[in-house]
């Protein structure tokens, strides 16, 4: 018992921590969540973020006796508000976890990512859910009904974070089973929300790329899947400066313009000379998508690699032509961090399962609500397991490692040896000089060299 008591008082402190350290009142104020009576919009949404770190539901939290010191009505309020701007509060709180947090612990020379792809928001008992759609699930390949949860991530390769979140109904009227409200002011953040919900997922995500860029996260290069892998939507987002890096789907409605000839990716991986052997990059080629607005040709370049599990190949596509194949190769398996996000926040941050609400702005306040549990876990794991964490007395040791070079390290090693022989009786300094001396011209040139040693030693200087 004594052990549940100190780790529930010590996740709480951490919550209060993460708060205090991102000044989450000031960033729902930015997003357009002010209080206009009674409880604090922070102290709601701290109730809602610590649920699933204290497993209780809301209804016990508040109904059956909590100690949140608020009713349900206020709770309601909170998450049904079509004035709030939940994606803009997840783009400043993940942009300043990255800016003051994370950057900082990251080597400059790494890659920085965008990551993209969307998982099954699923709502499959539900009947009176606002814009409620049959949504396609490819890993089942059946129907379901709900959302699809379009998500953008930033990755360093170390830490994943989820940056931005859109839950998206169908673009097809006939696979939408709730009609959308027209009651609302077109002019509030629960109206646009519901406008961007019915279109099309890659319009939604060159806009979500472009308000990441715009908050000033530094990256230029965007992973997504072949759901996604378009030549127009590669266009729109290399004109916005945005890097395409992507597998590409293998179908005959998709053309490149390879060798002067509009070729689907079958027929170029048919007519190109593949490397022999049991070689992983089997071939890579330079294509073009297309033009810009400018009717100047966009270059891409095709990398393919063979598949371990079914022995056949696979084409990934980088509108990056300076990057080299196994550079392609190597960024493009950063994708499966978005994978891993899902399936925490499904399995264990209860998304889609915790909020039971009708209303639409309640379901993305929620998926909001997720993704910031996921930021401070993530910002946890990274402080626990990053020496460099340590602060001041990391930089002070590398300090005092670039301080000491090579001549002055072997120099000082010397120097103890002698100490530690003059301590033992019987042994002249005459025999301890000599014995270091034997040791300096035995040493192989290059080492002479480094240590400035040429033609006689003089080990007095030691």
């Amino acid at each position: 018992m004594d052990r549940i008591v100190t780790d529930i008082v010590s996740c709480e402190n951490k919550i209060h921590q993460f708060f205090l350290n991102q000044k989450m009142g000031s960033l729902l104020k930015r997003s357009n969540i002010n209080k206009e009576k009674g409880v604090s919009p922070v102290a709601v949404f701290r109730v809602l973020f610590t649920l699933i770190f204290t497993g209780k539901n809301l209804f016990r939290t508040i109904e059956a006796g909590g100690s949140c010191g608020m009713a349900k009505d206020t709770v309601y309020r909170f998450l049904n508000s079509v004035h709030t701007n939940w994606r803009r509060f997840l783009l400043l709180l993940s942009s300043r976890v990255i800016r003051e947090e994370l950057e900082p612990l990251t080597d400059a020379a790494n890659m920085k990512v965008l990551i993209a792809d969307d998982t099954l928001y699923r709502r499959n008992r539900s009947k009176h859910v606002e814009l409620l759609s049959r949504v396609f699930d490819h890993t089942d390949n059946r129907y379901y009904r709900g959302f699809r949860m379009l998500t953008l991530g930033w990755s360093d390769g170390i830490s994943f974070l989820p940056v931005s979140c859109a839950l998206l109904a169908s673009s097809k009227e006939k696979n939408r089973l709730v009609p959308l409200r027209t009651d609302l002011d077109r002019r509030t953040n629960g109206a646009k929300r519901r406008r961007e919900g019915i279109r099309k997922a890659t319009d939604v995500l060159v806009e979500m790329v472009a308000e990441a860029m715009a908050s000033g996260i530094q990256t230029s290069h965007l992973l997504f899947d072949s759901w996604f892998a378009y030549p127009a939507t590669m266009r729109k987002l290399l004109a916005k400066g945005m890097h395409t890096l992507c597998m590409l789907k293998v179908t005959e409605k998709i053309f490149y313009r390879y060798q002067g000839e509009d070729l689907h990716l079958a027929a170029i991986y048919r007519k190109i000379r593949k490397r022999r052997g049991r070689a992983k990059i089997l071939a890579s080629v330079a294509v073009e998508i297309g033009e810009d607005d400018k009717g100047n040709p966009v270059s891409a370049k095709i990398v393919f690699v063979r598949d371990r599990r079914s022995k056949k190949w696979l084409a990934l596509l980088s509108t990056d032509t300076t990057l080299g194949d196994e550079e392609i190769v190597t960024a493009y398996k950063r994708r499966w961090d978005i994978e891993v996000f899902f399936k925490v926040a499904k399995s264990f941050l209860s998304l889609a399962k915790e909020c039971q609400g009708r209303s639409y702005d309640a379901l993305v306040a929620h998926a909001t609500t997720v993704c910031c549990r996921y930021i401070m876990l993530a910002l946890a794991k990274r402080t626990n397991q990053d020496p460099r964490t340590l602060g001041s007395l990391f930089h002070a040791s590398c300090e005092e490692l670039k301080q000491a070079g090579y001549a002055e390290a072997v120099a000082l090693l010397l120097t103890l040896l002698e100490q530690a022989l003059s301590t033992i009786v019987g042994i002249s300094k005459e025999l301890i000089r000599s014995l270091v001396e034997r040791f300096l011209e035995a040493l192989p040139p290059i080492y002479k060299a480094r240590l400035l040693l040429p033609g006689k030693i003089q080990p007095a200087s030691c």
